[in-house]
Parts: C-alpha cells; structure tokens; sequence
C-alpha cells in the first residue's frame, strides 16, 4: 500500500535539510512537482489502476532526489559534467535504497524494485534491458513525464540556466552542428558529450520526442504546440541555422503525426 500524503509530507521534510529560496533549489522543486503532475496526467489518460497510479506518482516525486545533493557540488545542472562526474539517477538511488531513505516514503517493501529500476532508468539514453512488464512500465512513466514537464522548463527557465549564457545575440547567431543536426533528422537522441555549441544544446532538448513511449505523451505536446513553441523561443539570425531549424521542425511535426496515429 502507498500512502501519498505521507510521502509527500516525508518529502517536504527532506526538503528542509535545503534553502527552498535557492534558485536552484526553486529549479529542481517546481520540475519536481511538474513531473509528478504530468504523470497523473498520463496515468489517466492511460486508464491505470489507482496502485499504478500512485506507484507513478511516488516514483516522480522522488525520481530527481539526486538533484538536490547535486547543488552542493556542481552549479550548471545542464552541463555534460552532470553525467560525467554526477549522475543524480544512480546517487538518487544509492540515497534511497544503500542509505534505506525509502522507508520514510513508503513502508511497503514490495515496490522497491519498480521504484529503482524506474529512478535508476529515468535518465539514460534508453531503458536498460531485462525489465519485468510492471518495472517497463513504470520506467517508461517516469520518462516520458519528466521529458514533458521539461518542455516547460525550456519555455519558462533563463537561458543563462539552460545554455549557460544568458547572450541571446550570441546564441541566437550560432550554428549547430553538422553530427547533431544529422542525429536529429535520424530520428536519435542527441548525446550531451557530442555537443559544441548552445544550439547543440537546444537541439537535443527537442530530440526528446524521438525517445516517448506513450502517443498521449505526444499528444499533449502537439496539443499545447510545445514542440514549436521552443523551437520558436530563440530567434535565429544565422542563415544555415535558419534552414536547418525549419528541417527539423518539419521532421518534428511529421514525427508526432506518425506517431500518434500508429502507436
């Protein structure tokens, strides 16, 4: 049994152990709380059981904990340092399960392998393999869930968060490069150690729909106009950068299209 007013209140109390008015600390809360409201969107529309339901949101509350510990050491949460020398998944989990945090979230003991493998799987290039159907399925929850409330972190978020650089002449004059913007028509998701310039950066962030699992997923983006609407957030002035945009936009919406209509 999940008791989610417990969970959320033994959150509030991790909390405390962290300024809240920290911008950072701001950052990673509110993605928080819009990763546990877009999986209560997705398990409805999903038609999930009410255990499924509650294990998806339980599972988004505490998918980004690593983040928190991550603000000690490393303050750009986007650049590549964060998967090379923090990954927030693998210390989320080590904080939950080797240092037996979970108990102050959940008693019962019989989700803990859904909870991890879920946390643990959340940010990786893909799913690891050997998943049962109940730990794929939560697997797949959580990514999508996180990949749309991150559409409303690249909508909402300074771009001195985002890229590094709050020079939107700089940024808006760039390239982007020839591996990412061919990854991006391949239909791949984009490798933050292949990244050179801010729009690299960008890019990849778009490339998260070719990594949804779920067509509701994809219709609240086409519903919303997401995909366009942080593509159309920086105005591009480089010439080749403005064709290749207008390709990729393209590709995007004929991507979801598809997508929707076959999975």
């Amino acid at each position: 049994m999940i008791d989610i007013i417990k969970a959320e209140k033994a959150f509030k109390e991790y909390l405390s152990n962290y300024d809240i008015n920290d911008d950072k600390i701001k950052l990673k809360l509110t993605h928080t709380y819009g990763v546990v409201n877009a999986s209560e969107y997705l398990s409805k529309k999903l038609n999930l059981s009410k255990e499924d339901t509650d294990v998806s949101r339980l599972i988004a509350l505490l998918h980004d904990i690593g983040r928190f510990e991550q603000t000690k050491g490393n303050n750009d949460i986007y650049d590549k340092a964060d998967i090379e020398l923090f990954d927030h998944a693998i210390y989320g989990t080590k904080i939950l399960f080797e240092d037996n945090l979970i108990r102050n979230f959940i008693e019962d003991k019989s989700y803990d392998n859904i909870i991890y493998k879920a946390i643990l799987n959340h940010n990786r290039l893909k799913v690891q393999e050997g998943l049962n159907e109940k730990e794929l399925l939560h697997a797949k929850l959580i990514r999508d869930s996180d990949k749309t409330d991150n559409f409303r972190v690249k909508l909402t978020e300074d771009f001195k968060v985002l890229l590094g650089t709050d020079d939107i002449e700089y940024i808006s004059g760039e390239i982007i490069s020839e591996k990412i913007y061919n990854d991006f028509m391949s239909q791949k998701l984009i490798k933050t150690s292949d990244n050179v310039t801010c729009l690299d950066r960008w890019t990849g962030y778009i490339a998260f729909i070719f990594d949804y699992n779920f067509k509701e997923s994809l219709e609240y983006l086409k519903e919303n106009d997401l995909v366009n609407k942080v593509f159309d957030r920086i105005k591009y002035t480089n010439p080749d950068t403005i064709k290749k945009i207008n390709n990729m936009r393209n590709l995007a919406e004929q991507y979801i299209n598809t997508k929707i209509n076959v999975i």
